[in-house]
């Protein structure tokens, strides 16, 4: 049975490089590893390699055989071995099968039996599931997640408690860890945080080169190409960010106007500060809270002051708002005038006609939005900042994703 399991991964590998490339690539870079029956009951990762019991593999189809490979292989990529953080790690483990099974399933394979997948949860990230998942639910992922232990969760507690405490047991909790058990290879130690970190850059890596072996080949559908844009968007605060953009436009700079000549003919630079006008506009559209929008106006009070900034600030959704808009000096403080009740379409143009309307063109517009509507088809003749929350992209302009 050794033989025809093994060949049974070779052609499901083999077919997802053709037919899948993105999620081929991936599935090459695990080392795919028989393991003791005693600890691995279908399939597990430690973001190392991918362990696999034969029995499990031989009573799977082809095509489920497929899903179970790029199921693990997204797992890795996605980096869910080095998100976890606080949470309990069973409900972590079931929210991110939940995330990753829809995404496969919308590509096309086929999953296995016991495949978690609630269409509730379509398009959704591990870190969105966990708290819509009840403590009490007795779900369990369809594979083994070796990236850590979780000594501080009790069996019995946090949600599934028996089947967590039967896994334990199962892995050779006992002292086995690391020791040969049988046949197959034991159960591998969890990962430290040094390959975390480690493993979390070259995990990325690799995405991005699947990524592009599958565009060059023409084989990256939508969805995932949306997830891979997604992903791999720098990490860094939108706050730093926006800082560094509020900063780099209202410098200071030097001024060499020659002095009167009583100071003498030398030509001595002095420091010239000048006041930076800034626009925000606001999307008012509903997809965006309230709480969202007081956050990010306090955020642009803290730096405004620091850059000498005025701001004239303005809300819309598919039109502007009628009683806008609102000035604030730079030693005014910078806060919402209103509760602001959009809810239709959301249009990005009328913000742009205003702004060409008016005197004096901003030298810096910011933009805070899902970023879903319609877009001018020009790019105007000013610098433009969109805080995007959400996957959207935008045509021109520098985009911050909002995490």
């Amino acid at each position: 049975m050794t033989d025809d399991v093994t060949t049974k991964l070779s052609a499901a590998a083999t077919r997802l490089i053709l037919d899948k490339p993105f999620l081929g690539a991936l599935v090459l870079r695990l080392p795919m590893i028989e393991a003791d029956a005693k600890w691995c009951r279908t399939t597990a990762t430690d973001a190392r390699a991918l362990y696999y019991n034969p029995d499990y593999i031989d009573a799977l189809s082809l095509e489920q055989t497929q899903f179970v490979l790029a199921h693990e292989a997204l797992h890795c990529a996605l980096s869910h071995f080095a998100r976890r953080q606080h949470r309990n790690k069973l409900r972590w483990d079931v929210a991110c099968d939940l995330a990753v099974n829809p995404l496969l399933i919308q590509d096309g394979l086929k999953p296995p039996p016991g495949a978690l997948h609630l269409a509730e949860f379509d398009g959704m990230t591990a870190e969105e599931i966990y708290p819509c998942l009840d403590e009490n639910d007795n779900d369990e992922p369809m594979d083994q997640h070796l990236y850590d232990n979780d000594d501080k969760q009790q069996r019995g507690s946090g949600g599934g408690g028996d089947g967590e405490g039967q896994r334990r047991e199962s892995n050779g909790d006992q002292g086995g860890q690391g020791e040969p058990q049988g046949q197959g290879a034991a159960q591998p130690p969890p990962l430290s945080e040094a390959e975390r970190e480690r493993l979390t850059v070259q995990w990325r890596q690799r995405m991005a080169g699947a990524a592009q072996q599958a565009m060059q080949a023409g084989k990256l559908g939508g969805l995932m190409a949306r997830l891979v844009d997604h992903l791999l968007q720098p990490q860094l605060p939108w706050r730093m960010l926006l800082a560094h953009y509020l900063t780099a436009a209202g410098r200071d700079d030097y001024n060499y106007t020659r002095p009167s000549r009583r100071e003498g003919e030398a030509i001595m630079p002095s420091l010239r500060s000048s006041q930076l006008d800034v626009a925000v506009i606001l999307d008012t559209s509903g997809s965006i809270s309230d709480a969202e929008m007081r956050e990010f106006l306090a955020e642009i009070d803290a730096i405004k002051a620091q850059v000498r900034a005025r701001i004239v600030l303005h809300a819309c959704d598919a039109e502007l708002a009628a009683d806008g808009p609102w000035e604030y000096d730079v030693w005014e403080t910078f806060k919402m005038p209103r509760e602001f009740h959009g809810g239709g379409g959301t249009d990005f143009t009328p913000p742009f006609v205003w702004l060409d309307a008016r005197e004096r063109r901003p030298d810096l517009l910011i933009y805070f939005t899902d970023a879903e509507g319609s877009f001018p088809a020009r790019e105007p003749g000013y610098p433009v900042l969109w805080l995007v929350k959400g996957k959207a992209k935008v045509p021109w302009g520098v985009r911050i994703q909002l995490n």
